[in-house]
C-alpha cells in the first residue's frame, strides 16, 4: 500500500518517460516520482496520462492537481490544490 503525506498547496516534482512499453510509477522520495507512460508527447497525451496515473497513485482527484511548470518538458512541477 502507498502512503503519502500530500498536504495543500504543496508542489510534486515528476520526471516523465514517454513511449514506455507499460504504464507504471516510481516514487523517489516524498515530493519527487518518475512516471513512465505509454502515451506519446503529442497534443498533451503524456501530460494527461501522467496526471491520470499520479492521480491514482496518491488519491486524489485529478482536479486537485494541476501542471504548473514543464508542460514540453519531460521535468515537471505539479501544484495539489
Amino acid at each position: 500500500m502507498v502512503m503519502a503525506i500530500i498536504v495543500k498547496n504543496m508542489k510534486i516534482f515528476i520526471k516523465v518517460k514517454t513511449g514506455a512499453k507499460v504504464d507504471k510509477i516510481e516514487k523517489v522520495n516524498k515530493a519527487r516520482y518518475n512516471i513512465w507512460v505509454k502515451a506519446q508527447p503529442i497534443k498533451g497525451q503524456a501530460n494527461k496520462r501522467a496526471i491520470q496515473l499520479l492521480s491514482s497513485y496518491i488519491k486524489l482527484p485529478q482536479s486537485a492537481m494541476k501542471i504548473t511548470s514543464g508542460l514540453t518538458s519531460s521535468q515537471k512541477t505539479i501544484k495539489i490544490f
